[in-house]
């Protein structure tokens, strides 16, 4: 499995980048993955990863962005603001948790 090094943390990602291990991350290195894909965190944003983040521990499986939204009580139209294009699949990668179901 890959291992590399985000903010002098040695993390280990799949294939396609997404973190493999959920305790190898914290707030200081979602913010550095997000800034690789282009987002800069604010409030906003941290509000759905925490949410991914605790969910996917009692899941055990990333939340999709439906769950997200009708679970977590975010808005889509928000989500996609925030996190453009892709947001199931970009706050996954922020979050540090695998790929969502579905998502190619």
């Amino acid at each position: 499995m890959p291992v590399t090094t985000i903010d002098g943390h040695e993390i280990h990602v799949d294939d396609e980048g997404f973190m493999t291990v959920y305790d190898e991350w914290d707030e200081t290195v979602g913010k550095s993955l997000a800034a690789a894909i282009g987002v800069e965190m604010t409030d906003e944003h941290w509000g759905p990863i925490r949410f991914l983040r605790q969910d996917f521990k009692s899941e055990s499986v990333t939340p999709t962005l439906r769950r997200v939204s009708t679970v977590g009580g975010f808005d889509t139209k928000k989500l996609f603001e925030l996190f453009p294009k892709k947001p199931a699949k970009k706050m996954a990668y922020i979050a540090g948790l695998p790929k969502p179901h579905g998502c190619v």
